[in-house]
């Protein structure tokens, strides 16, 4: 499927990023270029600054020094309306499945007619057509996870950005969540996930950025990286060996 992935994406840069807390330097990333077709996973032990990073290239932290620039330009609000991101546990309206799909569709200016057009097709993709009703908190934990990266891609975004969004789930419910990142990304949607689940790498990812102690130890294909990795730290924790 990967193959299929369109070229037409965005590409995002971090430079000299830095992050520090009581003097401990949390995240230090030189340079990073995230381009070219397919997801883009970001493996490491905990701790290894992944979230951080994330929260970085989508503008939600600012760091104590370094940029992050999206297609070139500096980062700005215009770049981060046009990004969405999702969250390992996702907070639902206390209203219905299809009810937090209109909340974030209205808020952007669309008409009923288009906003309910647009909510069959979202709930089709994820699966939850006979759950339109329900209320949303009441979902599974998979169900929640499929219907808050529905909510994130109904303005369809330029960028997607998942923090370990399957880290809870059983394999059924991550399977379906694969899916629909796997033909997000095939719609030219640049894809930046948090993995510790090196299975779930090889069967999604374009490339892989591995990271440690908040600094990234290998970043390239992920045929390369997974298979024949280049750092003793990647070599490790692929392994199964790095202290964390």
């Amino acid at each position: 499927m990967r193959d299929l992935v369109s070229e037409m994406t965005t590409s995002l840069q971090a430079r000299e990023l830095q992050i520090q807390s009581n003097g401990k330097t949390l995240l230090d990333v030189p340079e990073l270029t995230l381009d070219g077709p397919g997801p883009t996973l970001i493996l490491g032990p905990n701790g290894s600054g992944k979230s951080l990073l994330l929260r970085c290239l989508h503008g939600l932290i600012t760091p104590n020094r370094g940029q992050v620039a999206q297609d070139g330009t500096l980062l700005n609000s215009d770049h981060k309306a046009r990004q969405a991101m999702v969250f390992q546990h996702p907070v639902l309206l206390r209203r219905s499945v299809a009810a937090n799909l209109d909340f974030v569709l209205k808020r952007q200016g669309f008409g009923w007619t288009a906003r309910k057009r647009r909510i069959v097709e979202l709930l089709a993709e994820g699966g939850l057509e006979g759950k339109s009703r329900q209320p949303a908190r009441s979902l599974s934990g998979g169900e929640a996870q499929r219907l808050a990266i529905l909510r994130a891609l109904a303005l369809k975004p330029e960028t997607l950005l998942l923090d370990e969004p399957t880290s809870a789930l059983d394999p059924g419910a991550t399977q379906m969540i694969e899916r629909m990142v796997l033909r997000a990304s095939t719609r030219g949607v640049r894809i930046v996930m948090v993995t510790h689940d090196i299975g779930q790498a090889r069967r999604l990812a374009a490339d892989v950025v591995m990271m440690q102690a908040g600094t990234v130890v290998e970043h390239g294909p992920a045929k390369q990286v997974l298979v024949a990795p280049k750092s003793e730290a990647s070599r490790r924790y692929l392994a199964g060996g790095l202290i964390t």
